[in-house]
């Protein structure tokens, strides 16, 4: 993303229009697309394979586009809610018109966080059913391609969505801080054993936070 293109979605501190909430909810629902969708390509796949397997199937392309509507459906929920998050935060003077972290309070708290949940049995029941596509495929193999895209993605999103509001620490247009969330996210359900991986992140995540609450010092 150039600097023209982050001027033009640049929100204001206050007053948004209906406008401002289309553009910033836009510029969510295609980055979480462009996240979050290289790390569902071995589903997708083997979805793919099934269906050309499957002589009875008449469209053998058709599942696998509904399974990717329905798992836009359930990122595009996601970037309504940290749309309408970023305004309040905007209003609140916590994140910048930059749409970054003007709060080391903010980040320090949203990072501890993310951090503690690394740990927590649903981050872990979720993790399992990314991992597992194949069970996830078998288990579910009477479900529209749709229905697939929506349980896909909610899982995913279960896994997920306190790393993504970490895009506010270092920005949410900071394309670094994107490419490091997506290859994080790649390597968290690709690492054999991905518990150490998920509880080693889970340390380093709440050593950042706490260093920035305790010494009130920035990104």
């Amino acid at each position: 993303m150039d600097v023209s293109g982050r001027w033009v979605l640049m929100p204001r501190m206050t007053g948004w229009t209906a406008l401002d909430l289309v553009l910033v909810f836009l510029m969510w629902a295609l980055m979480m697309a462009g996240m979050m969708l290289p790390t569902v390509v071995p589903v997708f796949r083997l979805l793919r394979r099934i269906d050309r397997a499957d002589a009875a199937r008449a469209c053998p392309w058709c599942r696998s586009a509904g399974f990717a509507l329905g798992y836009l459906s359930v990122w595009a929920g996601f970037s309504l809610g940290a749309t309408l998050l970023q305004w309040g935060l905007l209003e609140m003077r916590l994140v910048s018109p930059m749409m970054e972290s003007a709060s080391t309070g903010l980040s320090g708290v949203l990072l501890v966080l993310a951090g503690i949940y690394q740990f927590s049995p649903l981050k872990n029941a979720c993790l399992q059913r990314c991992r597992s596509p194949l069970s996830f495929l078998m288990t579910q193999r009477s479900d529209s391609g749709f229905r697939l895209g929506l349980r896909q993605g909610s899982y995913c999103a279960g896994c997920c969505a306190l790393l993504m509001l970490l895009l506010f620490v270092l920005g949410v247009m900071n394309l670094w801080w994107i490419v490091a969330l997506t290859v994080f996210v790649i390597l968290e359900k690709t690492v054999p054993d991905a518990r150490w991986f998920s509880r080693l992140s889970g340390v380093g995540l709440m050593a950042w936070g706490a260093w920035m609450l305790v010494s009130g010092v920035g990104v």
